[in-house]
């Protein structure tokens, strides 16, 4: 087609062009207008959604004071009813102490009749002193809890003789390793053995009855139905003697720590064993020990039970006898026994322990301390003893 021809159209295509072309300006009209209403309806929520937004963070906000409001209140009420709690036990202890529980003998007719005839030979069987420690346990000053370390049953202790600071620490009730620390700094602050010193027995051990006494170890091995007392000197790790001890069809002598058979204390007089029979399965046994020879210098039957017992120590020839119940209590020395008969039981008094943990798996008294080593549940437990006079009787 010649351009004379296109010309002749063009006149004809116009009006078709101009339709178009409004056509399309009136959809995108459309089409604005509709994006128009659609952000004005984006923005009308989007100012409804930050109003609620901001009603509901102040809601938060205000919730969160009153929160922290109450949360004041019950820490000031916690406080209060801990210092009441403190009040309380405080006079607890002060009401146990000016009304003591009753003695803890079985009384019967045949103990009596027993005990009538052998008053007099009871006399001429009295402990000749060989100091003259004349102190009884007034209370228990302070209790400081050092660390966990070991299982639940062990014992730590020191030389209750020597001047040695080491600490000594058996693991359980059957094992045949000690463990040595330096100090108490170090004992205290080292939580691995891996720090400590090893010592290995000959022989293993069996309970909590052990004793570490001027330079030597004195710890209790089983053999068959018999036990045995091995005296194991420290520096050169050798046993320097052994001793089977003298009584027959033992059994354990705290009802609390069944592992127990033999429990060696020691005190300002020197070393003794605590022990039980079946001859006599209600109450304990007591038995000065030569700590040279391991001879036994002297025997008595105490009137202390073994039941409910926990454990027990000697201070100035008396022995102690704590007890408890298996549930975790308070623990108490409710039996005192005096061989060389200087204290009175109405004059010993019956010592409280502060509230722990469990059941005390050994008490080691210090005689140049005037401390107990207590082992509670995994817990080392130093008790600060307050002492008294004895009254003579």
């Amino acid at each position: 087609m010649g351009p004379w021809r296109c010309l002749l159209l063009l006149p004809l295509l116009a009006p078709a062009l101009r339709s178009q072309q409004q056509q399309f300006m009136e959809y995108v009209e459309r089409r604005l207008t509709l994006l128009e209403e659609r952000i004005s309806q984006w923005h009308d929520q989007s100012s409804r959604y930050s109003t609620e937004l901001r009603d509901f963070k102040n809601q938060v906000l205000g919730m969160l004071e009153a929160a922290e409001k109450e949360r004041e209140a019950m820490r000031a009420e916690a406080e209060s009813a801990a210092v009441r709690v403190d009040r309380l036990e405080r006079e607890v202890d002060y009401l146990e102490t000016q009304n003591p529980a009753p003695p803890c003998v079985e009384v019967d007719e045949m103990l009596m009749d027993k005990q009538v005839a052998t008053a007099k030979q009871r006399k001429n069987e009295k402990y000749t002193k060989l100091t003259d420690c004349s102190d009884t346990i007034a209370s228990v000053r302070a209790m400081k809890i050092l660390k966990r370390f070991g299982s639940a049953s062990g014992l730590w202790t020191k030389d209750a003789a020597g001047s040695s600071e080491k600490i000594y620490v058996f693991d359980g009730t059957a094992n045949d390793t000690v463990y040595v620390f330096p100090r108490m700094r170090e004992f205290t602050l080292f939580s691995a053995t891996r720090k400590a010193a090893r010592i290995k027995l000959p022989y293993p051990w069996v309970g909590t009855g052990h004793l570490v006494y001027d330079g030597h170890l004195y710890y209790i091995r089983q053999q068959g139905p018999s036990f045995q007392v091995i005296k194991f000197n420290l520096a050169n790790k050798t046993v320097v003697d052994s001793s089977v001890f003298p009584a027959e069809e033992q059994i354990p002598v705290f009802g609390l720590s069944p592992s127990t058979y033999i429990e060696v204390s020691a005190d300002e007089e020197g070393l003794w064993a605590i022990y039980a029979t079946k001859e006599d399965e209600k109450n304990m046994c007591l038995a000065k020990l030569d700590p040279a020879s391991l001879d036994i210098e002297q025997m008595w039957d105490t009137p202390c039970p073994r039941e409910n017992a926990e454990g027990a120590f000697v201070v100035c020839g008396a022995l102690h006898v704590v007890y408890n119940t298996r549930l975790p209590s308070r623990a108490r020395v409710q039996c005192v026994f005096d061989v060389s008969g200087t204290l009175a039981p109405e004059d010993a008094s019956l010592v409280y322990f502060p509230k722990r943990y469990g059941s005390h798996a050994s008490l080691k008294y210090s005689p140049r301390e005037r401390q107990i080593y207590a082992w509670d549940d995994g817990y080392q437990i130093i008790y600060r003893m307050e002492m008294k006079k004895k009254l003579e009787v």
